[in-house]
């Protein structure tokens, strides 16, 4: 998810014959950051919709395994209340509790706001919504991130492949690489940005023509949470 949105996660039943219909629910922030020595802050979810609408939030232990974020039940985060009914344009206010406080490196976690449709009425289904809200908590030493990052050539695909050996997080958007002879690459379909400490990510990317050759140099342009990215990557045949 990029940073200064929220992942709205959309599960929707189709029945033949049937109408869908859904509430809306907006959280700031989108994104909760913890510097050193802070252990607590709050969340609001608000129901800008026209009926009264439940919600349940649940905080996890966010990792990254491969290709992969799974996310983990956790004592580490609280959450207060866990469930709460917002009446229409209304407003919950959350607090979200860091119950161990991270040591050598970032920790990340996730808060789930479920919303708890109510039961459908005949001839229509309900849509719910799920909400992804990350959060990034400092430890008392300093972190930073070290993203490295080189192309990997397989099967007839291009993989920009970034490995990050820092203790902080971070997120590499609007991504592009111009090859030897002009052509410009972009990723070939939408992918999370974030790449958490300690992880390595792969985005593939879509080529028109041949494919560059192992030992071929491409031009990366992106953005990353501190800086641009442009620098030029090495292509390298796939372990």
């Amino acid at each position: 998810m990029p940073a200064g949105k929220a992942t709205a996660v959309v599960a929707i039943v189709l029945l033949t014959g049937l109408a869908a219909g859904a509430q809306t629910l907006s959280v700031l922030p989108v994104n909760i950051f913890l510097p050193p020595g802070q252990k607590a802050t709050t969340l609001t979810v608000t129901n800008p919709g026209k009926t009264e609408t439940a919600i349940q939030l649940r905080a996890y232990a966010w990792n990254q395994s491969g290709d992969d974020d799974p996310l983990t039940a956790t004592a580490a985060v609280g959450v207060s209340p866990p469930m709460a009914t917002i009446a229409p344009g209304a407003s919950q206010v959350v607090r979200v509790i860091l119950r161990e406080p991270p040591q050598d490196r970032e920790a990340t976690y996730r808060i789930l706001v479920d919303q708890i449709p109510p039961p459908a009425e005949p001839g229509f289904v309900r849509v719910v919504l799920r909400l992804s809200i990350p959060i990034f908590a400092q430890p008392m030493v300093r972190t930073a991130s070290n993203v490295q990052f080189h192309l990997e050539t397989n099967a007839g695909k291009l993989t920009l492949v970034g490995v990050n050996s820092g203790l902080r997080h971070d997120a590499i958007r609007e991504i592009a690489l111009t090859t030897a002879d002009g052509r410009t690459l972009k990723l070939d379909g939408g992918f999370s940005p974030y790449i958490l400490a300690g992880a390595t990510r792969h985005w593939p990317l879509a080529v028109q023509g041949p494919l560059p050759l192992p030992g071929e140099m491409l031009k990366l342009t992106a953005h990353a949470d501190a800086n641009a990215i442009e620098e030029q990557i090495h292509v390298a045949a796939a372990p």
